[in-house]
């Protein structure tokens, strides 16, 4: 055990000395929380809409006056006077407006009528995070419309009651636990991967085999260090982007020791899994090669930025042998719904049991000669 703790402060003591990779282990992830989380999953606002009035009646004023409702109230768009159509389509496709509302000459005469009365909403579908939204509200719009005006005596439709279980959560509190993830496979790509390949090529290695250090123990500080590395950079991440996005669960005690698990097993389950893809290489620029594919191929795959439930059978699959998967949940069920340890056991133990096999495969593959 001596010697497998001397591999590990002589790999400590080096990390230290080199403050800069420390800083990129760290940093770039709370660059990504910060940014990410306040330019994704935000509501749409201030959108501009074309309304393009060829009715001028009494009900087509109803509508005008909806829009100016909601401009005040949500603002998720502001109503844009147009007299042209053609005009108005042409802006909607060159970006000027996000999308354009033509009330027809009749529309006014069909609604008293009640002949299929019919509003038009040109959208840029290439953008789907805007149309949708505006589709969405057009429909709640027009759906307040149709609403009969004498309310009846008996309500006998049925209405629908949503209870939420956790209040509103902005998008940045849902990209923590995802970024939390990444910072920890950042530090064990750096800390780990780049380091033991590069300490490999320049011989670094070589005072190793004159010792009695075994097989097994090199092996073990190696990756126990790596670990150590991982562990440091979840901790400071997970306190610095709980602070930063607004999550309160980590002062509570029994949710603050879950966490500290999770990153527990999760940088074992990492760095294990970087020491076997590493552990026959020799070439100092394979790892930079990979560690691009490898970083798009585990991220977003896990469910830290879109839900897995909207993914192919095929990027399921991926999802599903994924430890980026596991961590994000666990970390997911830990910050953002305080659910009690056992929650997560799950999470835990395909980490542990991924750490154990990845680790028992790379243990006979290593080699202790150059």
């Amino acid at each position: 055990m001596k010697r497998v703790l001397a591999l590990v402060e002589r790999e400590m003591r080096k990390f230290f000395r080199s403050p800069a990779l420390m800083l990129a282990s760290m940093v770039f992830p709370l660059v990504q929380l910060v940014v990410l989380g306040n330019a994704f999953g935000g509501k749409i606002r201030d959108a501009r809409l074309a309304v393009v009035d060829q009715d001028g009646g009494t009900e087509a004023l109803k509508v005008r006056e909806a829009f100016d409702s909601v401009r005040a109230n949500i603002r998720t768009f502001e109503a844009v006077p147009y007299d042209d159509e053609k005009r108005a389509v042409a802006d909607v496709k060159n970006g000027k407006v996000q999308g354009a509302v033509i009330i027809p000459p009749d529309y006014s005469r069909r609604v008293e009528e009640e002949n299929h009365p019919r509003i038009a909403l040109v959208v840029d579908n290439s953008d789907t995070f805007v149309s949708s939204a505006l589709e969405a509200e057009l429909t709640a719009l027009t759906n307040a419309l149709n609403q009969p005006k004498p309310e009846p005596r008996i309500l006998r439709q049925v209405a629908l009651e949503i209870v939420e279980l956790y209040p509103y959560i902005e998008y940045m509190k849902y990209l923590l636990p995802g970024s939390l993830t990444l910072a920890m496979f950042v530090s064990v790509m750096i800390g780990g991967g780049m380091l033991y390949i590069d300490d490999k090529a320049r011989g670094v290695h070589e005072g190793y085999l004159v010792t009695p250090i075994s097989k097994l123990e090199l092996v073990l500080g190696l990756n126990l260090a790596g670990a150590i590395k991982a562990v440091m950079t979840g901790v400071t991440i997970c306190v610095i982007g709980s602070l930063l996005s607004g999550v309160g669960t980590i002062f509570d005690p029994a949710t603050a020791f879950g966490l500290l698990v999770m990153i527990v097993l999760t940088a074992l389950a990492f760095n294990t899994m970087m020491f076997l893809l590493m552990v026959r290489i020799e070439d100092p620029l394979v790892p930079r090669a990979m560690f691009g594919i490898l970083n798009t191929l585990l991220f977003f795959p896990s469910g830290s930025v879109y839900p897995i439930q909207a993914f192919p059978p095929w990027l399921r699959a991926i999802a599903r042998v994924d430890p980026f998967t596991y961590a994000v949940d666990g970390f997911k069920s830990l910050l953002l719904k305080e659910v009690p340890l056992s929650a997560v056991f799950g999470d835990m133990a395909v980490l542990g049991v991924f750490a154990a096999v990845t680790l028992a495969i790379a243990i006979p593959l290593f080699k202790r000669t150059l």
